[in-house]
Protein backbone atom coordinates (compact mmCIF):
# COMPACT_ATOMS: atom_id res chain seq x y z
CA UNK A 1 0.00 0.00 0.00
CA UNK A 2 1.36 3.43 -0.94
CA UNK A 3 0.66 6.33 1.40
CA UNK A 4 0.08 9.63 -0.33
CA UNK A 5 1.03 12.78 1.55
CA UNK A 6 1.76 16.35 0.57
CA UNK A 7 5.26 16.06 -0.85
CA UNK A 8 6.16 19.73 -0.52
CA UNK A 9 8.32 21.13 2.24
CA UNK A 10 10.16 24.36 2.83
CA UNK A 11 13.88 24.15 3.33
CA UNK A 12 16.40 26.85 4.05
CA UNK A 13 19.05 26.76 1.35
CA UNK A 14 22.70 27.50 1.97
CA UNK A 15 22.09 31.01 0.66
CA UNK A 16 19.36 31.47 3.26
CA UNK A 17 16.47 31.60 0.80
CA UNK A 18 13.45 29.38 1.17
CA UNK A 19 12.38 27.11 -1.59
CA UNK A 20 9.88 24.35 -2.03
CA UNK A 21 11.27 20.83 -2.13
CA UNK A 22 9.37 17.69 -2.96
CA UNK A 23 10.20 14.11 -3.70
CA UNK A 24 8.93 10.57 -3.64
CA UNK A 25 11.18 7.90 -2.17
CA UNK A 26 10.98 4.13 -2.13
CA UNK A 27 13.35 2.32 0.23
CA UNK A 28 14.13 -1.22 -0.93
CA UNK A 29 15.41 -3.68 1.62
CA UNK A 30 15.29 -7.35 2.44
CA UNK A 31 12.41 -8.17 4.77
CA UNK A 32 14.44 -8.29 8.01
CA UNK A 33 12.45 -11.25 9.31
CA UNK A 34 13.70 -13.34 6.38
CA UNK A 35 17.38 -12.68 7.08
CA UNK A 36 19.44 -15.54 8.48
CA UNK A 37 21.37 -13.77 11.22
CA UNK A 38 23.41 -16.91 11.87
CA UNK A 39 25.08 -16.30 8.48
CA UNK A 40 28.47 -14.77 9.34
CA UNK A 41 27.91 -11.91 6.86
CA UNK A 42 24.90 -10.75 8.84
CA UNK A 43 25.96 -11.94 12.29
CA UNK A 44 28.98 -9.65 12.19
CA UNK A 45 26.75 -6.57 11.78
CA UNK A 46 25.24 -6.85 15.25
CA UNK A 47 21.84 -6.00 13.77
CA UNK A 48 18.58 -7.77 14.55
CA UNK A 49 15.36 -8.10 12.57
CA UNK A 50 13.52 -5.90 15.06
CA UNK A 51 16.28 -3.29 14.98
CA UNK A 52 16.35 -3.17 11.19
CA UNK A 53 12.55 -2.94 10.97
CA UNK A 54 12.43 -0.16 13.56
CA UNK A 55 15.20 1.79 11.82
CA UNK A 56 13.52 1.51 8.43
CA UNK A 57 10.14 2.58 9.79
CA UNK A 58 11.72 5.49 11.65
CA UNK A 59 13.52 6.64 8.49
CA UNK A 60 10.30 6.47 6.45
CA UNK A 61 8.45 8.40 9.16
CA UNK A 62 11.14 11.11 9.22
CA UNK A 63 11.12 11.41 5.43
CA UNK A 64 7.32 11.70 5.41
CA UNK A 65 7.41 14.27 8.23
CA UNK A 66 9.91 16.33 6.21
CA UNK A 67 7.51 16.40 3.25
CA UNK A 68 8.73 13.54 1.12
CA UNK A 69 6.41 10.71 0.11
CA UNK A 70 8.31 7.70 1.43
CA UNK A 71 7.44 4.03 1.29
CA UNK A 72 9.21 0.84 2.27
CA UNK A 73 9.48 -2.06 -0.16
CA UNK A 74 10.64 -5.07 1.82
CA UNK A 75 11.52 -7.90 -0.51
CA UNK A 76 11.91 -11.63 -0.26
CA UNK A 77 14.91 -13.67 -1.27
CA UNK A 78 13.90 -15.60 -4.39
CA UNK A 79 14.43 -14.04 -7.83
CA UNK A 80 10.83 -14.42 -9.05
CA UNK A 81 9.38 -13.10 -5.80
CA UNK A 82 11.77 -10.14 -5.73
CA UNK A 83 11.10 -9.23 -9.35
CA UNK A 84 7.32 -9.28 -8.84
CA UNK A 85 7.51 -7.30 -5.58
CA UNK A 86 9.73 -4.64 -7.11
CA UNK A 87 7.66 -4.26 -10.28
CA UNK A 88 4.52 -3.79 -8.19
CA UNK A 89 6.14 -1.17 -5.95
CA UNK A 90 7.97 0.70 -8.70
CA UNK A 91 4.94 0.81 -11.00
CA UNK A 92 2.73 2.21 -8.20
CA UNK A 93 3.94 5.76 -8.88
CA UNK A 94 6.79 7.71 -10.42
CA UNK A 95 9.60 7.68 -7.88
CA UNK A 96 12.15 10.48 -7.58
CA UNK A 97 14.56 8.42 -5.51
CA UNK A 98 15.19 4.73 -4.92
CA UNK A 99 17.21 3.73 -1.85
CA UNK A 100 18.80 0.28 -2.07
CA UNK A 101 19.63 -1.03 1.37
CA UNK A 102 23.03 -2.23 2.49
CA UNK A 103 21.71 -5.71 3.24
CA UNK A 104 21.09 -6.16 -0.47
CA UNK A 105 24.30 -4.75 -1.87
CA UNK A 106 26.97 -5.08 0.82
CA UNK A 107 26.75 -8.83 1.37
CA UNK A 108 28.67 -10.92 -1.19
CA UNK A 109 26.09 -13.70 -0.93
CA UNK A 110 23.43 -11.27 -2.20
CA UNK A 111 25.20 -10.33 -5.44
CA UNK A 112 22.53 -11.92 -7.65
CA UNK A 113 19.80 -10.26 -5.60
CA UNK A 114 21.55 -6.89 -5.99
CA UNK A 115 21.77 -7.38 -9.76
CA UNK A 116 18.05 -8.20 -9.93
CA UNK A 117 17.18 -5.10 -7.89
CA UNK A 118 19.36 -2.83 -10.05
CA UNK A 119 17.97 -4.15 -13.31
CA UNK A 120 14.32 -3.94 -12.22
CA UNK A 121 14.89 -0.39 -10.91
CA UNK A 122 16.63 0.52 -14.18
CA UNK A 123 13.65 -0.77 -16.17
CA UNK A 124 10.76 0.42 -13.97
CA UNK A 125 12.11 3.63 -12.42
CA UNK A 126 14.76 4.83 -14.84
CA UNK A 127 14.05 8.48 -13.99
CA UNK A 128 14.80 7.99 -10.29
CA UNK A 129 18.00 8.89 -8.51
CA UNK A 130 19.56 5.85 -6.86
CA UNK A 131 21.15 6.12 -3.46
CA UNK A 132 22.51 3.79 -0.83
CA UNK A 133 22.33 3.69 2.93
CA UNK A 134 24.81 1.88 5.15
CA UNK A 135 22.36 1.18 7.99
CA UNK A 136 18.62 1.85 8.25
CA UNK A 137 19.16 4.98 10.33
CA UNK A 138 21.20 6.82 7.68
CA UNK A 139 18.53 6.48 4.99
CA UNK A 140 17.42 10.12 5.38
CA UNK A 141 20.98 11.36 4.80
CA UNK A 142 21.27 9.16 1.70
CA UNK A 143 18.06 10.61 0.25
CA UNK A 144 19.03 14.18 1.03
CA UNK A 145 22.29 13.75 -0.90
CA UNK A 146 20.25 13.29 -4.08
CA UNK A 147 16.90 15.05 -3.77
Amino acid sequence: MVRIVDTRREQVTRAGYRDLVSGSVVVIGIDPYLIDFSNPEFASTGLTADGIQAGLEQSADILNAEGYTAELCLIGLTPDEVTAQLKRALDARQWDCVVIGAGIRAMPSNLELFEIVLNVVHTHASQAKICFNTVPTDTVAAVERWI
